[in-house]
């Protein structure tokens, strides 16, 4: 690992934490503005998770 390359046996991943994190903070502002911020961040976290389970699946059927 001193040389710059990955360990063997490891490949490039997405990561979906991203997705997850952005829908949370995007639907509580739309939520906000809506004057629902909850409803915002429950529905914000379910597009987050969608996004995130999505990417996984498709990362790890390109693996095979």
């Amino acid at each position: 690992m001193t040389n710059g390359q990955e360990p063997a046996g490891r490949s490039n991943k997405s990561a979906g934490g991203f997705f997850l994190a952005a829908g949370c903070i995007i639907g509580v502002i739309a939520g906000g503005l809506l004057g629902q911020p909850s409803i915002g961040f429950l529905g914000g976290l379910a597009a987050g998770a969608l996004m995130a389970t999505a990417i996984w699946y498709f990362d790890r059927q390109n693996d095979g």
